[in-house]
């Protein structure tokens, strides 16, 4: 019989069998302990994040993306081990990478944004922004979009992509702002008179700063009247009260001191051939 078995080549085919299954129970240990250290790597690189206060968000993304590279660098160990070729799962992986990559390259560009924008944070929600030609308030920001709330109540919903390739101005991340109002007097009007009644009015309304200082300045010469600006700052959440309150009182004060606010004219000659 065991001549038999070894002209049958048992014991070497039992041989191998012992061998793969040794080698088979290895990589199986090492997927599990792998998965075990990966898992606590994952966590502890979350547990740094969040004390260096990064933004939740982008701490669970990058948490999983952390755990997701381990467990393939786990994999690949544990199928090398198992005797199973790792450059083909490699070229395989990576050819369905960049398929996939292919196929949502514009999800992914909106990904890479969006964390990028709770990483930098050029605004945070409540501020006042304008993206490209597009004005609102920040509602939110996550991975995908961000929400903006437009002036006259609508939700804007702005791809993350869109967002990182244009122009941002934040009006709220300084805190303060400067507002300016127009306005011409006429030619016959005193302008020393009409710019001491503006100072007059910085001082009266304790929302203008005086740091930086309020000011008015005569600008132009223009056909109907002499044109002064007015500019003060406030802070940001004053702004679109005093510039509307201060056109008001401008104009009631001009009145009272009898300053002309002339409106534009025009000559019309009419010639008669009689």
């Amino acid at each position: 019989m065991q001549d038999f078995l070894a002209r049958m080549g048992m014991p070497h085919l039992l041989e191998q069998a012992r061998d793969y299954g040794i080698k088979l129970l290895i990589a199986l240990v090492i997927l599990f302990i792998g998965m075990w250290v990966a898992a606590r790597v994952a966590n502890l690189g979350r547990r740094a994040m969040e004390k260096a206060r990064m933004d939740p968000t982008v701490v669970t993304f990058l948490r999983n993306v952390m755990f997701g590279v381990l467990i393939v660098m786990v994999a690949i160990a544990a199928l090398s081990k198992a005797g199973i070729p790792s450059a083909s799962f490699v070229v395989a992986l990576g050819a369905a990478g960049l398929a996939i990559g292919l196929a949502l390259q514009g999800s992914l560009s909106n990904l890479a944004w969006g964390v990028l924008l709770i990483m930098f944070r050029p605004f945070k929600v409540g501020d006042f922004v304008q993206i490209g030609s597009t004005m609102g308030t920040v509602d939110r920001v996550d991975l995908m979009q961000t929400w903006l709330v437009a002036p006259d109540g609508r939700d804007v919903v702005m791809p993350n992509a869109r967002v990182g390739t244009e122009i941002v101005i934040n009006f709220n991340s300084r805190g303060r702002r400067r507002f300016e109002v127009n306005v011409g007097i006429g030619y016959g009007d005193d302008i020393g008179k009409a710019m001491d009644a503006v100072r007059e009015l910085f001082k009266a309304d304790k929302r203008v700063l005086e740091d930086p200082a309020p000011g008015v300045w005569t600008t132009e010469l223009s056909d109907s009247s002499v044109n002064l600006v007015i500019r003060g700052w406030v802070e940001t959440a004053d702004f679109w009260a005093v510039q509307t309150d201060f056109v008001r009182a401008v104009k009631e004060r001009f009145d009272a001191e009898g300053i002309s606010i002339p409106f534009p004219q025009h000559e019309v000659m009419v010639k008669s051939n009689g």
